[in-house]
């Protein structure tokens, strides 16, 4: 597969490094240069220094070949227009944008765009905590 991740912070790098291990070929875009330090010495994708929200920057990571768009960002809005510009334009079959504010999920629902919400799951998985503490007072 031929994966684009944006932004390369902690998520973005662990994804990218993730798929790389696995053989699929990975860019990653991120406007930061040191954020490119958070990869493994064993990446072997390529970096696109630039602003994801440019036009031009996605067409030089080759995003219309994309099999898959990961958008990692921790801004909401960017995530929003990068994911949209990667469904509708760039025609990308699958799309996933991080999700910090529940509120927009249904505007990401609505154009096509699965979501990943830290947020949420960090709340699910202290809920599942509780509900198994509570099983073991119980007994």
């Amino acid at each position: 597969m031929y994966v684009v991740i944006i932004g390369c912070g902690t998520v973005g790098s662990l994804i990218s490094d993730e798929l790389s291990r696995q053989g699929h070929d990975v860019v990653v875009i991120d406007n930061h240069e040191a954020s490119f330090d958070n990869l493994s010495s064993e990446f072997s994708g390529f970096c696109v220094l630039g602003d994801p929200g440019e036009i031009e920057i996605l067409k030089e990571a080759k995003t219309e070949k994309a099999d898959a768009v990961f958008v990692t960002t921790p801004k909401d809005n960017l995530n929003l227009m990068v994911a949209q510009v990667a469904k509708s334009l760039f025609d990308v079959p699958c799309v996933v944008a991080r999700l910090s504010d529940s509120k927009p999920e249904e505007i990401f629902s609505s154009l096509g765009i699965q979501t990943i919400s830290p947020p949420r799951m960090a709340v699910e998985e202290f809920l599942k905590a509780i509900r198994k503490f509570r099983k073991f007072q119980v007994l």
